[in-house]
């Protein structure tokens, strides 16, 4: 029986649709966990409601979590595959359906079957297209998950409204799935190798080809807008294709790619007439000329960004100069170290609205009139919040960027290599810094300085120069008392205590990310000669929002324990050198309970470990173990246990037949409803 609302109970919907999933917790927690807020009852916030008291509780014995209002509707929102319970005439039931894929690789599933349909489900009061409308507020992937799973009506919504597509795995999800489950998307951010690569640890041409995305998508969505990829292999070829399938072309970010060339580039600056974005971080391209750059409209531009500052091609710099003269709308410009300082200074005047640059080599000699028209065009720049580049930089040149830096959010000096005296300095004139990426080469002075002018840091990185390391203990306890509101750190260094890594866990409890990295493997508190563990244990324990944890030094089980105990919110984990018996990785697999990447090498983890978290890998985006002992025959059971994971043995040594191995040198687990891919090379054996 249709269901009537009045006027006040249909915005009452959408206030509480919108203030309570385009945050990233409320509904989702709520659905997804049938969490009650702490009480059997919450007096929720009149802002969700217009006004109205709003009243929240969950049934334990039901399932069932019951929202009600004082002059509203109720809602029974049903988890689960319990029989549904009456509740109110205007009660809303969700049943989870069994055929499910997360395409976020987050964990938490993503019906992909349009046709399936929940039982005892009633129609939607709502026509769908205002609840369309609704969703567009949601920017969260999770959250527009979590709405998928209401029931088939906010389900069939959210299909046709969702035009943001995030694929973690490329090979978890078919792109043919992909369009069926959201036939209008126009922008495709998706994740191919794994992220070990980045270390060298996946030998080239492993796969995770972007063409048959791009095949598909031509076919499909000719609206597309977008492509975001990251360790993708992208050839000449599929950038043609999208040159030429895609008219409302806009934007094209590939980070740590291969396969391309810069003819591939000049492919899309000189079709995709509507080219807002070209981004190319640390990719590995073919170097064939610097006509790309050149070939952009030279009539008219929508260039909002461009960074080619890893591409080390020659390119014309004239072309550069008009490029950027007419892209009246450039707001991010960062150039590759070839860029010399009258150069810049030549881009700078042509661009005085930026918003992110990324400069050349301070390294040209210049004179005091061009030191002072230097000055002057970054002094105009009044926008700029984002500094990056600086491939080096003379100490003669620092003071130059003192002023640039009294209203900059983001600096970027992991390329250059500074002293602790020029750090300071220029550090002192940046109180507003909310992200810092260094090299170690600072030492801990340099770190001090830090803490000293930026309270408002939120991220920090530091990065290695060199095998020794110059960062220790001390650099990070006074980060700890300088940066009340870091929340996220990437920390190398030379040597580390257990005092230390305490005093910083009770100094940043709201800490998200944690990556802490001793150069030395296996190396215990430098002064009691002690394990870490009761470091890596104070910061799981004490940092309640941490999800992502990167361990090293000398650690026992122990450590582990204290991790499967209290890191509850963690969802990635990355361990080096590190553990004593399967135990360790056990506590990880069965305490941690949000894990969607567990990454592992040269430990001593093995089949029982592997074998013990076979109930865990299907709710994970994906399992990396290099150098451990796991077995082949370990490995071959976990396949046939699980036929919805691949599971794959890479094996470089070509001359040795992988079925006659007796351990397995590396392997890579991720769960998938698109099957054992096609295009896996002769060292990749996937396991049935």
């Amino acid at each position: 029986m249709p269901v009537s609302y009045d006027t006040y109970s249909f915005f009452q919907l959408l206030f509480f649709i919108v203030d309570n999933l385009k945050c990233s917790g409320g509904w989702r927690v709520m659905i997804l966990r049938g969490i009650s807020c702490g009480s059997s009852w919450v007096d929720m916030s009149h802002a969700m409601t217009g006004g109205g008291r709003t009243d929240c509780r969950f049934s334990g014995t039901s399932g069932a979590l019951l929202i009600g209002t004082t002059r509203g509707v109720d809602f029974g929102l049903k988890l689960g595959h319990e029989k549904r319970e009456e509740q109110s005439s205007c009660s809303l039931v969700t049943k989870r359906r069994r055929k499910t894929s997360s395409l976020e690789g987050s964990g938490e599933p993503n019906k992909v079957d349009s046709d399936e349909e929940g039982e005892g489900e009633m129609p939607s009061p709502f026509p769908d297209e205002v609840l369309e409308h609704v969703l567009v507020f949601l920017q969260s992937h999770r959250d527009r998950n979590s709405v998928s799973l209401v029931c088939k009506a906010w389900f069939k919504a959210e299909k046709w409204s969702r035009q943001r597509v995030f694929v973690g795995n490329c090979y978890a999800v078919s792109p043919q799935q992909v369009i069926r489950r959201f036939p209008k998307l126009n922008s495709l951010r998706i994740k191919g190798r794994p992220r070990f690569a980045d270390f060298g640890f996946v030998p080239p041409h492993w796969g995770a080809h972007l063409a048959p995305w791009v095949t598909a998508l031509a076919q499909a969505c000719p609206w597309m807008e977008e492509f975001r990829c990251k360790r993708m292999t992208v050839s000449d070829e599929s950038l043609l294709m999208i040159s030429r399938s895609f008219p409302l072309f806009k934007s094209l970010v590939l980070t740590s790619c291969d396969g391309f060339s810069t003819d591939g580039l000049a492919f899309i600056t000189s079709s995709c007439r509507h080219l807002s974005r070209l981004d190319l971080e640390e990719n590995d391209l073919d170097l064939r000329g610097g006509e790309w750059l050149s070939a952009f409209p030279e009539t008219h531009t929508s260039l909002v960004s461009l960074n080619f500052a890893t591409v080390d091609s020659p390119i014309d710099m004239k072309a550069l100069e008009r490029l950027v003269e007419r892209s009246k709308g450039l707001k991010s410009l960062k150039v590759h170290r070839e860029v010399n300082l009258e150069q810049l200074n030549r881009l700078l005047v042509r661009a005085p609205s930026l918003v992110e640059l990324g400069s050349g080599s301070y390294t040209q000699t210049l004179n005091w009139n061009q030191l002072a028209e230097l000055s002057g065009a970054l002094q105009k720049c009044k926008k700029l919040r984002s500094l990056s580049g600086f491939w080096e930089l003379q100490p003669v040149y620092v003071p130059s960027l003192f002023l640039l830096c009294l209203n900059l959010t983001t600096l970027n000096l992991s390329y250059v290599r500074l002293h602790t005296n020029e750090l300071t300095k220029l550090m002192s004139y940046c109180h507003s810094l909310e992200r810092l990426l260094v090299q170690d080469y600072v030492g801990d002075k340099g770190l001090q300085a830090v803490a000293a002018s930026c309270r408002n840091l939120q991220e920090l990185r530091v990065y290695p120069c060199s095998a020794d390391g110059f960062a220790t203990e001390e650099g990070l306890i006074a980060i700890s008392e300088g940066c009340p509101n870091l929340k996220k750190i990437l920390y190398f260094c030379k040597q580390m205590t257990n005092e230390a890594v305490i005093m910083f866990s009770k100094k940043l409890p709201n800490l998200t990310h944690f990556r802490l990295c001793i150069l030395t493997p296996r190396q215990p508190d430098h002064t009691t000669n002690e394990p870490l563990d009761k470091g890596f244990g104070a910061i799981v324990q004490n940092c309640k929002q941490l999800t992502r944890l990167a361990v090293s030094g000398l650690l026992t089980d122990r450590a582990f324990e204290y991790i499967g105990r209290y890191g509850k919110k963690l969802e990635t984990i990355s361990i080096a050198f590190a553990g004593e018996s399967d135990r360790g990785m056990e506590y990880m697999l069965t305490g941690c309970t949000n894990l969607r990447k567990l990454e592992i090498r040269d430990c001593p983890f093995g089949d029982a470990a592997l074998i013990r978290g076979v109930d865990r890998y299907e709710h994970m985006r994906s399992l990396w173990m290099s150098g451990c002992q796991v077995s082949r025959p370990g490995a071959v059971w976990l396949a046939k246990q699980k036929p919805n994971l691949n599971v794959e043995v890479i094996n470089e040594d070509m001359g040795e037949d992988c079925s006659k191995m007796l351990t397995v040198e590396k392997l890579y687990v991720y769960r998938t409803i698109a099957g054992p891919r096609n295009d896996a090379p002769e060292f990749v054996e996937t396991l049935k």
